[in-house]
């Protein structure tokens, strides 16, 4: 019985798509910090960017934690 609640204690959330997610956070900080160094912004697209990698963030902070 006390083996049993240990085990279902730590249990882990991790999935195959958790990758896919991290490594589109990193495509969008790459398309992120060309915007920022490109000569002619495009605000909308910054913006965009920005906002997305905000999100993608707190996403993978989430995702990792319950891993």
């Amino acid at each position: 019985m006390l083996l049993a609640a240990e085990a279902a204690a730590t249990t882990s959330t991790y999935s195959g798509f958790d990758i896919y997610v991290l490594i589109f956070t990193v495509v969008i900080a790459i398309a992120f910090i060309k915007q920022l160094i490109s000569p002619k912004r495009n605000l909308f697209a910054l913006g965009f960017a920005g906002v997305s990698l905000i999100v993608f963030g707190i996403m993978d902070v989430v995702m990792i934690r319950g891993w």
